[in-house]
């Protein structure tokens, strides 16, 4: 093989030229992230019960929906939540390598044959099926200058007119709204209502019926009469539009004409959908929307296109809206990889170096200087093929290979000169020679070092992909390191290597002048000190070897110590690194009010407004649909600005966690994101307790708080909390079936009055400003604060008759979840 390129030097090449350039061309392409998609795919469902308690969507809702996911290929596990908003989320994580795509059309077909068997609340709202998690790339935040904006006004913008725009860029997998957008609420009166003799089930029935889009035909169609001489659109009844024709929905007309419409009874308002999700950036009301990042995705290149299409879109924001990008993943990506792409250039500097200060010689040096980008680039187009990206784990393969890259182009060079030194060779016969000599030996070298590496790239997991994209690269890089060595590398030295006099073993000829002089003079001093090394280190030799069992004995004392070491070194999947970046948990006693909530996130706002290092703090507080909780994003400063100990992100989260002990309303952790994206939301490990005997909710959290007290008394543990809500109170209201059926009540009214009153009720949707939003129907804020609130509220018997729940259920006050 190599003496065909030898005779043939433009044809390697070509050969080369052709692996630099499709190396180049994949460099493009590939995908730019910290490390492979190394957390197992996951496929999650998310549904809402409007006003159930948690108990109660865990038993109609989340039970319901894991029955039914049985059978599903490479499942792992599924784990699944239910909040006392009405929400419930199961997620389902897949063996490493699942087809996300099968594995999500797997989950729809399970789910529809479960939708019948939901509440038909449940099935009016609909039930999401998403790939991935919702661990964000990053977090814009929107805020406005004029105090008149609210929150609602900006999130209903975001939802409105950025999600579906921002959706629809290439790379990115699903955009999460941080705020709330519009809807028309309906708020009941219960003494209008029994002073009409109306119920909410008759209000629905009203606006179900005066708010729909009725499909008339057209005047003339087909088929028509022979002299038809007209064919038009007929447009009927469509959805209501705004307030004021909400209010004059009929709900009751007498024959002389006179209505009881919607606003004789209900006050009518364009309000939030969500009540209980509110962001703020630095203490400013605002909303947000996370971009989440698709599978395989580019995460620098979506990064910049959402930045560049927002930076398109801002001349046309209403309400003077500033966009801020308040939580960022990519920096440190950037960061990572420039890092290892530095190390990347220092190695081949270093090499090249190395190179020239033994070989001694320019043209010698330069054939395997040649022979690294090569192989380089063309590892680039291997990882692509592979389907691989650009990552902190192939990128340290290729800085650990150069070294071996160098080799092949080395050995060939040395034996080539040394055949010209030896029998007086032209550089083309000499190079013949003595690839006949070593093509044996370097093929042999790079099946030996595949034999390491290769077994790596078959370990199964998450660990696996770790190390699978590692040995490929390595491999990968050996094998073009080789093929180079035999095509382009013997081209180079019959072409560029100068004849060498037989018996000539000195680089030097005759004694050269200026720099030239300089070089040689200083080879000559570098190659006698290195000689006297090599004699010293010679003699040291001859003195272990004389004293084996000596030396044998310190080599196993050293081997005793290495042990020891390794054992005691702590050992982690992959470190915890400075990410620019830190998050906040927020948790209050269970049942705390939205007020409360509200002045504990000032208190952590002035905290972390009062921080050198920090740039901004993004709160959001009701994301997880309680009024108990809260979640912030903590943005730091550049690491060039934060070089002490104290100023790295371990160090600020754990002073903040410890100063903010101090607000005693809360429990406040201040957390770094996980090392890998998709496993987690913070740094650390999760614990999940199973009741496999069916012992109940009770012993379920007694074992879990037993497990907390344990870990928290152990040292190496810090940050122990719950990762689910405890019990709190709850009213409990007991129905008397038999005082009610006496008293001419249907229970589906009485039901559907408590649902309506207390929990709230979805009806259809409306349109406001070209877009279909939500309408909703609740007893008014006053009617719903007290347990004797309850009472007056009324249902209509078989006669007519208005009777108020007093009469026939009692209330008690409970404990639960």
């Amino acid at each position: 093989m190599a003496q065909f390129f030898i005779n043939r030097p433009i044809f390697a090449w070509v050969i080369a030229i052709i692996i630099m350039l499709a190396g180049a061309m994949s460099i493009k392409t590939l995908p730019l992230e910290q490390y492979p998609d190394i957390a197992p795919p996951r496929v999650s469902i998310s549904a809402v019960y409007t006003g159930a308690s948690a108990k109660t969507v865990e038993e109609s809702v989340t039970q319901v929906i894991e029955q039914q996911l049985k059978g599903l290929d490479n499942l792992i596990y599924m784990g699944s939540t239910s909040d006392a908003s009405g929400s419930s989320r199961t997620t389902l994580t897949f063996n490493a390598g699942t087809n996300i795509d099968v594995a999500q059309v797997q989950v729809q077909n399970k789910l529809q044959q479960a939708m019948s068997r939901l509440p038909p609340a449940v099935q009016s709202r609909g039930v999401t099926v998403t790939k991935g998690g919702n661990d964000y790339l990053m977090i814009i935040t929107f805020t406005s200058p004029d105090p008149s904006v609210s929150q609602v006004d900006i999130g209903d913008y975001i939802t409105s007119n950025l999600v579906d725009v921002i959706s629809r860029i290439d790379g990115v997998g699903d955009v999460l709204t941080l705020g709330t957008g519009y809807a028309m609420r309906v708020w009941l009166d219960p003494a209008k209502l029994e002073k009409y003799a109306l119920m909410p089930s008759d209000i629905g029935n009203a606006i179900n019926a005066q708010n729909a889009q009725v499909s008339a035909g057209q005047l003339g169609a087909l088929p028509a009469v022979g002299e038809q001489q007209l064919n038009a659109t007929i447009t009927a009844r469509s959805k209501l539009q705004s307030k004021e024709e909400f209010e004059q929905i009929v709900l009751k007309s007498a024959a002389d004409g006179a209505a009881v419409r919607l606003k004789d009874v209900a006050r009518i308002e364009l309000g939030a959908e969500n009540l209980t999700i509110t962001s703020r950036l630095n203490g400013q009301p605002g909303a947000g929307m996370g971009v989440v990042l698709a599978d395989s995705a580019n995460a620098m290149a979506v990064a910049d296109a959402v930045n560049a299409k927002i930076a398109e879109l801002q001349p046309f924001f209403p309400y003077q809206l500033k966009p801020f990008t308040s939580y960022d993943t990519t920096p440190f990506v950037s960061a990572s990889i420039e890092e290892v792409v530095k190390a990347l250039l220092e190695a081949m500097v270093l090499v090249v170096l190395v190179m020239y200060l033994f070989l001694q010689n320019f043209r010698a040096t330069l054939i395997p200087a040649i022979a690294v980008p090569v192989v380089l680039l063309g590892t680039f187009g291997v990882l692509s093929a592979a389907g691989f990206s650009i990552n902190t784990l192939t990128m340290f393969g290729l800085v650990l290979a150069i070294g071996l890259l160098v080799d092949d182009a080395i050995v060939v060079v040395e034996n080539v000169e040394r055949v010209m030194s030896e029998e007086g060779l032209p550089p083309k016969e000499a190079t013949r020679k003595s690839m006949a000599e070593i093509t044996p030996a370097l093929v042999g070298i790079a099946l030996t070092l595949s034999a390491v590496f290769i077994p790596m790239a078959f370990f199964g997991g998450s660990t696996g992909v770790i190390y699978r994209q590692f040995s490929i690269t390595i491999v990968s890089a050996m094998a073009l390191s080789v093929l180079v060595a035999l095509t382009l590398t013997p081209a180079l030295c019959a072409t560029l290597l100068k004849p060498i006099a037989k018996g000539q073993h000195s680089p030097f000829g005759a004694p050269r002048k200026g720099i030239a002089g300089w070089i040689d003079r200083f080879f000559v001093g570098f190659n006698h000190r290195f000689d006297r090394t090599a004699d010293g280190y010679q003699r040291g030799v001859g003195g272990v070897v004389r004293r084996g069992k000596r030396m044998m004995l310190v080599y196993l004392l050293i081997c005793a110590g290495m042990a020891v070491l390794f054992l005691r070194l702590p050992t982690s999947f992959l470190p915890n690194e400075d990410q620019g970046a830190v998050s906040v948990q927020i948790t209050l006693p269970p049942g705390s009010s939205n007020a409360r909530l509200q002045a504990v996130m000032a208190q952590v706002q002035k905290y972390f407004a009062a921080q050198p290092d920090v740039i901004s703090f993004n709160s959001i507080t009701g994301s997880s649909g309680d009024q108990s909780s809260a979640r912030g994003f903590v943005r730091l400063t550049n690491w060039s600005q934060r070089k002490r100990p104290d100023q790295s992100a371990d160090a600020i989260a754990r002073k903040a966690t410890k100063d903010l002990a101090a607000i005693r309303d809360a429990r406040i952790f201040v957390l770094l994101p996980p090392a890998v994206r998709g496993l987690g939301a913070n740094a650390g490990f999760n614990f999940q307790l199973k009741d496999l005997n069916g012992l109940g909710h009770d012993a379920l959290v007694a074992a879990r708080d037993k497990v907390l007290d344990l870990a928290t008394a152990r040292p190496e543990l810090t940050n122990m909390r719950s990762t689910n809500l405890d019990d709190t109170s709850q009213l409990g209201v007991d129905i008397d079936d038999s005082k009610a059926g006496a008293l001419g009540l249907a229970t589906v009214d009485v039901n559907n009055t408590l649902s309506s009153a207390l929990g709230g009720t979805y009806i259809n949707d409306f349109l406001n400003k070209g877009r279909v939003k939500r309408v909703y129907m609740q007893g008014d804020a006053p009617f719903r604060m007290l347990p004797q609130d309850i009472a007056p509220w009324t249902v209509r018997n078989n006669q007519g008759q208005m009777v108020p729940f007093s009469a026939f259920s009692s209330t008690r006050w409970t404990y639960g979840s």
